[in-house]
């Protein structure tokens, strides 16, 4: 092994005269250099949007979410919250309740998303807290109305600031004033905090409230539709919704994991990442074509080496490794150049920010990179098994030169 590894270098690194086999090797070994670096950047920024987003989207969405179908087990829930914590994944759990409704203030109106929580177990379960602009979460102290949080969009929409009041119409209410030919239910909050989450659907959409204010108001006297849960490891979502799916009736009980929640989002990233892979590989594929060719050709050109070789009692396997080698090694020259060139631009990037964004657009100021050691293991295992395919023929053409007809006439 060790003489096949010394004669490969030999062939590749010697200080030979440079000509038309040599610099096409110079261009194979530039080509995977510039595809393993490409595929590493790009990977990295796919990393760092997907990250953004599921950032923003779990800020507010649960791990876990449990929604209760029956309208029987709606009250009957404690055993729910028992078994909750008997899970040592689970760090918190809130019960809620959801509904349409209408927000009035003065002339402006919309129509949003009430959601009823658990203020102390929702301080850790959603990001209202942390992304708290104005006022406070739920002062305890606060008025004699009850209160609520929105959105800064949702806020701008309405006209709204902190310590203003917004009455609230229930469609439940007003439905029973339709029949009742009644005023229909409805509720004044005063506005104790507003947030920006950088989380369109919940800024924009969503108002939230003591689980009481919003039973009351959304008619679920006494029920509820659900609990919300944080779990300790994100990663550990699939795993407790099996452990959940055993102990609870799919047909009374349904759970879903935050991927459940924008299932089409996040697979369509998914999708979008490794089809940037596999584009991308394409470089990688056409560079290796390049270590064919020019494989091909030096076998051409060594024909007389290998019959002295062979000669000198060399086998056919050794023949096909030292030209295995040479291959491979022009794809680990290029794939570690290539991947050190990846790394220093996405570190480059990362110190200096060399792509700035405009936040006041984009809601960052750089493009975002994540690199991930994983993405390095399938680039470079892409990029040598590609070598090996390459090289595979001309070093099996040259395992079987035959040594007479190579030197007969030498």
């Amino acid at each position: 092994m060790k003489i096949e590894s010394f004669i490969a270098r030999r062939y590749l690194l010697s200080k030979h005269k440079i000509n038309f086999i040599s610099i096409i090797s110079f261009i194979s070994i530039a080509g995977i250099t510039i595809g393993v670096a490409a595929l590493i950047v790009v990977l990295s920024v796919f990393n760092g949007f997907g990250g953004l987003v599921k950032s923003y989207l779990i800020s507010f969405d649960p791990h876990l979410r449990i929604e209760i179908v029956s309208l029987e087990k709606q009250k009957e829930y404690q055993h729910i919250n028992d078994e909750l914590k008997k899970i040592t994944s689970v760090e918190r759990f809130s019960p809620y309740v959801s509904g349409k409704v209408l927000a009035i203030i003065e002339k402006e109106m919309a129509v949003v998303n009430l959601k009823g929580i658990n203020i102390l177990e929702g301080e850790d379960i959603y990001g209202i807290k942390p992304n708290l602009m104005f006022g406070s979460y739920f002062n305890r102290e606060g008025t004699d109305l009850p209160q609520i949080v929105l959105g800064l969009p949702l806020a701008d929409r309405l006209q709204s600031l902190v310590g203003d009041t917004i009455t609230i119409i229930s469609p439940s209410g007003i439905e029973q004033a339709i029949i009742s030919f009644s005023l229909p239910q409805m509720q004044k909050f005063v506005v104790a905090g507003i947030y920006s989450s950088n989380n369109n659907e919940y800024d924009a959409n969503y108002v939230f409230t003591p689980l009481a204010n919003a039973q009351k108001l959304l008619g679920y006297s006494g029920r509820i539709q659900g609990f919300d849960i944080r779990l300790i490891d994100i990663n550990k979502s699939d795993k407790v919704k099996e452990i959940l799916s055993v102990k609870l009736n799919p047909s009374e009980y349904r759970t879903y994991t935050w991927f459940d929640f924008h299932k089409e989002l996040y697979s369509f990233m998914k999708i979008e990442r490794w089809i940037a892979y596999f584009l991308l590989c394409l470089i990688i594929a056409v560079a290796t074509f390049n270590i064919l060719g020019s494989l091909s050709m030096f076998v051409v050109e060594k024909k007389r080496d290998i019959g002295i070789l062979r000669s000198l009692g060399i086998t056919e396997n050794s023949i096909l490794r030292i030209f295995m080698f040479e291959g491979l090694l022009i794809g680990l020259i290029g794939t570690v150049a290539g991947s050190a060139l990846g790394y220093v631009i996405c570190y480059i990037h990362l110190k200096y920010n060399i792509y700035p964004l405009d936040p006041t657009q984009y809601k960052i100021n750089s493009l975002p990179l994540d690199i991930q050691f994983a993405d390095f293991l399938f680039i470079t295992g892409a990029s040598m098994l590609l070598s090996f395919f390459a090289s595979y023929y001309p070093a099996k053409r040259a395992a079987k030169v035959n040594p007479i007809e190579a030197i007969k006439w030498e």
